[in-house]
């Protein structure tokens, strides 16, 4: 088999394909905000209705998982919302293990992706001429491949940006280059930023695309250049941007400050108020589909639970009240039926709290359950490690990473600071949290270590590799 791609003039095809259906979807999404409860529970119940029997008709890993369940077809098309909790969970394992069966193109299997995504790195080709593919989480774990066509790539990514067009357009009404947005991201365009800045660069909404690889020196020339109104990346690139205009080498006259993909600390979220003006939004957004975002300064997300259901789980898979932690998240995605994913198994903790008025999902992001360091039976969850750092003022930015018998942490200082003091704090927080003898060390660094992909800067990097960690080690 062969593989079809979309190069060079292609790529000048490819981002006319997104343009008007960019245009096309942004209003009807807008228009979902205000939207009452019973409109989004109806538009999720059909949308489940719609993937389910796709799914079971040309996947063979959902057709006989779903008719394992018993969902036969008479029972997809009086499906309830209520009937998701007794369909099983799916898990990356198993997605990566049965990709050829879970997809829906019988022409797609995994080596043929992989062959692409070997082929991809400096440009957006479709494969086959028809599929958009990503890869996530290689740094971190098990690595995933996502597939969808670019309309439904399309249902992704307006998520991400109607609440900042929306509030451009209330604000002075639709730029007519349109909502022009610094993006501060992957280089390569099988991450989605990198897709999204790759395709994206006419009305309605064009990415001036810096990606976060590149010298900080490179990323202020060229929003200096384009001095765009809004700005979009990495928390720990934001930290260092801000710095700059502080220092006065970016100079950017910024409404809106988003943050993505990686943790925005309280210390990053202050700085970045500090040199903008502006308090940032905080924005998760999952390869798997799922999108939400807070308000300006908060740390409460909005989900955009009309293209992704998303439920909040314990540790049994029993759905967590309001206010309690749930152990991961099961994500329904509702407008990708090239790959579905039906209550796909996020690690990510959240802690709901209530609707919107539309009946949005609202929670507290919480990390990552594979965040937590494990030491035997004991888990130590990040936050124990970031008290002592964020007493420390000289440091600006921190990595942490796991060790058999404690922790190694890299930081970028403004200034000179005690390495004494700060190893003696983290190791007297880890001793509280149960770990005998920690052993800690510091290590100051010029720049944070990213993903050569991606270029995110992971802060908390679990020992993994199968390597058994305990506190004997």
């Amino acid at each position: 088999m062969t593989t079809t791609t979309d190069t060079g003039s292609g790529l000048a095809a490819l981002r006319a394909r997104f343009a008007p259906a960019l245009a096309d979807r942004l209003p009807v999404h807008i228009a979902r905000l205000d939207w009452r409860p019973d409109q989004l529970a109806e538009f999720q119940r059909s949308s489940l209705r719609a993937l389910l029997r796709h799914a079971a008709g040309h996947s063979p890993f959902h057709a006989a998982r779903l008719a394992a369940a018993g969902l036969t077809r008479a029972a997809i098309d009086s499906f309830e919302l209520s009937d998701l909790a007794q369909l099983p969970v799916m898990t990356k394992t198993q997605m990566m293990a049965d990709f050829d069966d879970v997809v829906t193109d019988r022409r797609l299997t995994r080596a043929l992706v992989e062959r692409h995504i070997t082929n991809s790195a400096t440009e957006p080709p479709l494969i086959l001429g028809d599929y958009v593919v990503l890869a996530s989480g290689g740094s971190s774990g098990l690595r995933g491949i996502y597939l969808q066509t670019p309309e439904e790539y399309v249902e992704f990514g307006v998520p991400c940006i109607r609440r900042a067009m929306a509030a451009f357009i209330a604000f002075g009404g639709q730029p007519a280059d349109g909502l022009v947005v610094g993006m501060v991201g992957a280089a390569s365009p099988i991450h989605s930023t990198g897709f999204g800045a790759s395709v994206a660069t006419g009305p309605p909404v064009r990415f001036i695309s810096t990606p976060a690889t590149l010298p900080t020196a490179t990323i202020v020339d060229r929003l200096n250049a384009a001095q765009p109104p809004a700005l979009l990346g990495y928390a720990s690139k934001l930290g260092e941007l801000a710095r700059e205009q502080r220092a006065g080498r970016l100079r950017l006259r910024l409404l809106a400050v988003t943050s993505c993909a990686e943790m925005l600390t309280s210390e990053v979220r202050e700085v970045i108020h500090d040199a903008f003006g502006v308090a940032p939004i905080n924005m998760f957004a999952s390869s798997e589909g799922l999108v939400g975002h807070t308000e300006p300064g908060g740390e409460v997300f909005t989900f955009a639970t009309d293209t992704c259901i998303a439920e909040c789980v314990d540790d049994a898979g029993q759905p967590v009240p309001d206010g309690t932690t749930s152990a991961r998240v099961l994500v329904t995605n509702l407008h990708n039926q090239t790959q579905p994913l039906i209550r796909y198994e996020l690690t990510d903790r959240f802690t709901p709290a209530g609707l919107s008025a539309a009946g949005f999902l609202r929670a507290t992001v919480d990390g990552r359950a594979d965040d937590g360091f494990r030491y035997g039976d004991l888990t130590v969850h990040p936050s124990v490690l970031t008290t002592t750092l964020l007493q420390t003022a000289a440091v600006r930015e921190y990595q942490v990473r796991q060790k058999p018998r404690g922790v190694t942490v890299a930081v970028v200082a403004d200034a000179d600071f005690d390495h004494g003091n700060l190893a003696a704090g983290i190791e007297g927080s880890l001793r509280q949290a149960g770990l005998t003898d920690p052993e800690v060390s510091i290590a100051r660094v010029d720049a944070l270590t990213r993903d050569p992909l991606t270029g995110k800067a992971k802060r908390f990097v679990p020992w993994r590799e199968g390597r058994q960690i305990s506190q004997e080690a």
